[in-house]
């Protein structure tokens, strides 16, 4: 494979000289959030791997079809340029967009191969992660391996600034290019939260003063929770930072290439575990994540010490460890797959852009003799993590720091916070049915970026039956990922087979 020279970041973004086009001038300017990703210590790239189920043969047919869909989109058809008349400010600029310059095929000569297929698609991505995209263009690729692997026949790789749109609204975007392959017509359908029902016996008990001393109760909650969350927020920014630990980054990680790994497992191994805790996916999977690391960072800390066994009297872990995952929380309101592909297809609006706010979410790093302890502590923490406004408050002190000091500075506290936190963590539903990208049958999408401070992000995406957990690393401080992947898989069965022996499955 032929390596790809790294570029160093372009920190001036290009400038649009002469008359704007009537296009240009119905495009907004770019968003305080949309602006930060721009910065050199934060320009981020969301990458997400598809594994297709039959060979790229047919490339004229992608085309086609990004024209009729992902093309209509205004962010995947516009320049990012310097408002002249703004101060320097950035707007948006309808472009035609040359498809040859954006998709990516390289020549692979399977049978010449010195290294599995699986390391190929590694190292591809990896160098891959040592380039940014070039702002002379609509910021957006697409790299087609014809690479047979264990998992899938090809590999797309699509690869998106991510001041085109947050993570969670960007792969949205990316499924609603896809249909299902039963039926062509449909976009995928994606779980939603189900409405809780309130039994006549429960409604009748919270008649009267009892509900309304519930409803001031929450409310007292959530103020007290919020105030100290952004209290802790603010301290982050300025003085607390996690404990030093064999996956913390160094202040240089943001410019390390990362090598990304995936390890495909059961949902309803996931789901088994979630109807037996009365709880949900997410839940599980941060369970999971919290039993995985602990006994990585245990096996970190135990390098060179005889193995007595990962139990809670006998552990290499140090007390009161400071672990927290930095998360960017999308406060738009979701438009729906369907509302998305009607935008891309019938011309139909939708709302779009960056309006991001951050939320700190502590890890209890700790050997448990009960491997359900992990899924309940995690459970405790989300539910205490829902009762805060965290997020509308850190996205308003942010708008507020660029207003009145300026982009250097907001970037300079978003910097804070993910140099000051361990890693970042996510966990987002996917396609219930099988789907296809554009008469390509999906195996498996992963989902994951680069360009994050941190040396450690882990992203768990659901497709049908699987759930793909994704590592983005920096190997100076985590060689071993697949080790990781080892330890989060192992997790994941101990605690199944613990529900299941205790007889608390709900078949």
């Amino acid at each position: 494979m032929e390596s790809i020279r790294r570029r160093k970041p372009s920190l001036k973004p290009i400038e649009c000289k002469g008359k704007a086009s009537k296009a240009s001038e119905e495009e907004e300017q770019l968003s305080p959030s949309s602006r930060l990703f721009h910065e050199p210590n934060f320009n981020v790239h969301v990458l997400a791997i598809m594994g297709s189920k039959s060979r790229i043969n047919d490339l004229q047919l992608i085309k086609d079809n990004l024209v009729h869909t992902l093309l209509k989109h205004p962010r995947f058809s516009s320049l990012q340029v310097v408002d002249e008349k703004k101060n320097g400010e950035m707007k948006w600029v309808q472009t035609k967009v040359d498809l040859d310059k954006h998709i990516i095929v390289p020549q692979v000569d399977e049978q010449n191969l010195h290294e599995s297929p699986e390391k190929f698609v590694e190292n591809y991505i990896r160098n891959l992660s040592k380039t940014t995209l070039d702002k002379s263009k609509p910021m957006w690729d697409l790299h087609l391996l014809n690479v047979k692997t264990s998992d899938a026949e090809s590999v797309g790789i699509f690869r998106i600034h991510h001041s085109l749109g947050d993570g969670t609204s960007l792969i949205s975007l990316l499924l609603a290019c896809t249909r299902q392959t039963a039926d062509p017509d449909k976009v995928p359908t994606i779980p939603g939260n189900k409405k809780r029902v309130i039994h006549s016996s429960e409604h009748n008990s919270t008649k009267g003063l009892h509900r309304y001393v519930m409803k001031i109760w929450f409310f007292m909650k959530l103020i007290w929770y919020t105030i100290v969350d952004v209290l802790m927020y603010m301290a982050t920014i300025m003085f607390l930072k996690d404990t030093t630990t064999p996956i913390k980054g160094r202040p240089d990680s943001v410019f390390n290439p990362r090598r990304l790994v995936y390890r495909i497992v059961s949902l309803d191994d996931m789901k088994l575990v979630k109807n037996a805790l009365n709880m949900t996916v997410t839940d599980v999977a941060l369970g999971v994540t919290q039993a995985g690391l602990s006994v990585y960072l245990n096996r970190r800390y135990g390098e060179g010490k005889k193995d007595r066994g990962a139990t809670e009297k006998n552990n290499n872990l140090p007390k009161n460890i400071r672990l927290r995952s930095s998360i960017l929380v999308n406060l738009r309101p979701s438009v729906g797959i369907q509302a998305l592909a009607d935008m891309m297809e019938k011309d139909t609006e939708a709302k779009w852009g960056n309006c991001v706010g951050f939320a700190l979410l502590p890890f209890k790093i700790a050997l448990r003799d009960d491997p359900l302890d992990y899924i309940r502590e995690a459970k405790a923490t989300i539910h205490r993590k829902k009762n805060s406004l965290e997020a509308f408050y850190t996205c308003y002190i942010s708008e507020l720091a660029l207003k009145f000091f300026g982009i250097k500075t907001s970037s300079s506290i978003s910097h804070r916070i993910f140099t000051n936190t361990s890693m970042c963590f996510s966990c987002l539903p996917g396609p219930q049915e099988e789907i296809g990208f554009y008469g390509h049958p999906m195996a498996y999408l992963a989902p994951c970026s680069y360009g994050q401070p941190q040396a450690l992000m882990i992203n768990c995406q659901s497709y049908i039956n699987k759930m793909t957990i994704v590592l983005s690393v920096d190997e100076s401080v985590i060689p071993d990922p697949h080790q990781l992947l080892d330890d989060l898989e192992q997790s994941l069965k101990l605690i199944k087979d613990a529900v299941v022996e205790r007889g608390l499955r709900h078949d």
